[in-house]
């Protein structure tokens, strides 16, 4: 979940380069930060406990000079976010900034310790500085120190040592987490993703499982995991400056909100013809009348959306979904039918249990579908089919554009399933690309609506309690409220389907309890409002957010009633996702919390 970025610049300081690139990578974690940087033969750091901005101040104060360096923005795994347990880490002539576990950290401290190495921090990573160390006093060089270290880590991690004598090298190595070497112009660069080193060069080689690398200012020398020597494709990859101004909006999770319209119309446009009749897609390569069962396997939203998915491609397609949690089925090890595809979705393409979970399908024999976002990540490489969701950069850790983006790329699979199984003929076909056509203008009408959500968020800020319920599509968007309320506003929340409140949930309603119901019209709407009457018999205290009619059926034993515009079943999902998002926003805003980033999560996770 940690930034981490390494640059042999030309003749011009490191330090704001490290900067600018860990601002770029601050998503990935922002509970302190830290940079090195060698400099006539001397090594030296700056570290900070918090947020990016608390390291810019220091180097202000205190410089720091050097054309080599490395830089780390930290999500703690091992010790308390605190200056002594930010990166880099160093022991004698090594620096090392790392991002994952190191499995087996304990065992090798003790055997450090041993011979008389001493530790300041908690950390696991400030052990591979230390063994790194231990293996140069034994007479190893740079590279082979570097290299028999390596090789008594167990776990995951992607790390870049810098060395105190030697202002022309960098060695860094991956194994579970991403890491990718930018070539520019007599300067090398190091970083977690593409992404840190876009405004640097366009030029990247991209590391492999097990792979470490030499790396001077002019050239890289790659090892694979058994140590031999291997070349890697530089490919040349267009990627925008990230690092956009927030426009009108006071937050990024609120510019990314308003941005869904074009992003929908941009993924819907990738996956139809050109006179908007039929789906297209690289999927349509798979011989669908033949699958049983296809797998989809997520976490946290994109298993949410996920979710959505396997009602549409169960009710569309008349295909048996099993939807999994990753970090569940990497372990559980379940059969799979020989005639079976499994789809992961991330989007960041770099989510450690899901990208397990793809291994483990491939290991199985299943044809592998990845869902993502970036294209160029490493479930993007590995899955036998790639399918981009085109949502562009998103800053906010909490998804919001994404998952809508995700939604309709699984919407549209759905119905092209549906073709190639012979249950949609063209017709039917042509009809839901008209459907999912009106997608960019309800969500543009339902971002009209923004104001409705302000008193609302103000009446359920001071809860302790959410509830969120829903039946059919709305089940996953309760969940998927829920989770977003506790992201950015830290109230407990639960989802629940609209049905089930009698099994126990029921239990929770009380006057001080809010609940969110889900509500459009349609052939589930009798029975929702049936169970949300159960809750209002109970003293609950219900706000029906629905359509003009859903809201007016209820509008005498509603608490509060929101309304957003009518949708058919299809397209409903799309107005529902955006009305939590704006609850979730702007209780978050009354409540003053940190909207783009909140305390203890990040936006790529790629440790367990």
């Amino acid at each position: 979940m940690c930034g981490i970025i390494g640059v042999l610049a030309n003749n011009r300081p490191a330090a704001p380069i490290l900067v600018d690139g860990l601002r770029r990578l601050e998503y990935r974690g922002y509970d302190s930060a830290g940079v090195a940087a060698v400099a006539a033969g001397r090594l030296d750091r700056r570290r900070a406990e918090g947020k990016l901005a608390a390291l810019a101040s220091l180097l202000g104060q205190s410089p720091l000079e050097g054309s080599a360096g490395i830089g780390h923005t930290r999500w703690a795994t091992h010790g308390r976010p605190t200056e002594m347990n930010a990166h880099p880490h160093r022991s004698g002539p090594v620096c090392v900034v790392h991002n994952g576990i190191i499995e087996n950290y304990r065992e090798l401290k003790r055997e450090l310790a041993a011979e008389g190495a001493t530790f300041e921090s908690e950390t696991d990573t400030e052990v591979i500085a230390a063994l790194c160390a231990a293996m140069m006093r034994r007479g190893l060089t740079y590279e082979d120190a570097a290299a028999a270290t390596l090789s008594r880590l167990r776990g995951a991690y992607a790390l870049c040592f810098l060395f105190e004598d030697c202002p022309d090298l960098l060695i860094c190595a991956r194994r579970g987490s991403p890491l990718v070497i930018g070539l520019g112009e007599g300067e090398t660069f190091v970083g977690s993703d593409a992404i840190a080193l876009a405004p640097m060069t366009n030029r990247l080689c991209y590391l492999e499982e097990g792979d470490w690398a030499v790396v001077t200012r002019t050239g890289v020398r790659i090892h694979d995991a058994e140590g031999a020597r291997v070349e890697r494709a530089v490919q040349v990859v267009a990627l925008e400056n990230i690092i956009a101004d927030k426009g009108p909006h006071r937050h990024f999770m609120a510019k990314e909100i308003h941005e869904q319209p074009y992003v929908a119309a941009r993924a819907l446009g990738a996956w139809t013809s050109n006179d908007r009749e039929r789906i297209t897609s690289a999927a349509e390569r798979i011989d669908w009348r033949n699958v049983s069962r296809l797998s989809i396997v997520a976490c946290g939203t994109a298993h949410l959306a996920g979710h959505v998915a396997k009602v549409w491609l169960e009710k569309i397609a008349r295909l048996p979904v099993e939807l999994e949690i990753a970090s569940e089925f990497r372990y559980r090890e379940p059969p799979l039918p020989a005639n079976g595809v499994t789809m992961v979705i991330s989007q960041s393409g770099e989510t450690a249990d899901t990208l397990a979970a793809l291994r483990y399908a491939r290991s199985q024999g299943q044809r592998t579908l990845g869902l993502v976002n970036v294209t160029t990540s490493t479930i993007a490489r590995e899955a036998d089919v790639m399918l981009p969701i085109h949502a562009g950069p998103e800053i906010g850790v909490a998804s919001t554009k994404a998952f809508t983006a995700q939604m309709i790329c699984l919407a549209a699979f759905a119905v092209m399933v549906g073709r190639e199984r012979g249950v949609l003929d063209a017709a039917s076909e042509k009809a839901a690309v008209d459907a999912l056509s009106t997608v960019p203008r309800i969500l543009a009408e339902t971002l009209a609506c923004e104001e409705r959500f302000v008193d609302l968020a103000r009446d359920i800020a001071d809860a302790t309690s959410v509830l969120f319920l829903g039946r059919g599509m709305m089940y996953p968007l309760a969940l998927e409220g829920a989770l977003k309320l506790k992201e950015i506003t830290y109230i407990h929340a639960e989802g629940y389907a609209a049905g089930e409140i009698k099994h126990g949930p029921i239990a929770l309603v009380d006057e001080a309890t809010p609940i969110i119901a889900l509500a459009p019209s349609g052939e589930l709407l009798e029975k929702t409002l049936s169970n949300l009457r159960e809750v209002v018999a109970r003293n609950g205290r219900v706000a029906i957010i629905g359509d003009a009619a859903s809201c007016a059926e209820f509008a005498d034993e509603a608490w509060r009633s929101v309304q957003i515009p009518e949708t058919g079943p299809l397209v409903a999902p799309f107005a529902y996702a955006v009305a939590i998002q704006f609850l979730a926003y702007h209780t978050a805003i009354v409540r003053g919390t940190d909207v783009d980033q909140p305390r203890n999560l990040a936006k790529a996770v790629t440790v367990e």
